[in-house]
């Protein structure tokens, strides 16, 4: 995703999330990661001491992991950091 792209898609999140919720709220997140290298660790570095709670489910066949994290955050803006956090670590989809 491009800069311009991603900063657009971030500030209609960041208006979405306003209407939608109330803040601070628990927040899900939801990935799906190739299993095999380093990149679960990563994402799990990404939350660290934040008390997340992380589920993940193989795939049939193994190649890939979803995970499903829900972090209590205080406000929106704590949402999209974490997004670009994530979206970082290399073949991450964020649901």
């Amino acid at each position: 995703m491009d800069t311009e792209k991603s900063d657009e898609f971030y500030r209609k999140l960041k208006i979405q999330l306003e209407e939608t919720s109330s803040w601070p709220t628990n927040y899900l997140y939801k990935f799906i990661v190739p299993t095999e290298g380093e990149r679960i660790v990563q994402i799990h570095k990404i939350f660290d001491n934040t008390g997340a709670v992380i589920e993940s489910k193989q795939s049939k066949k193994g190649k890939y992991t979803s995970l499903s994290i829900t972090v209590h955050l205080k406000n929106p803006d704590a949402v999209i950091e974490k997004y670009k956090e994530v979206g970082k670590v290399k073949g991450v989809i964020s649901l």
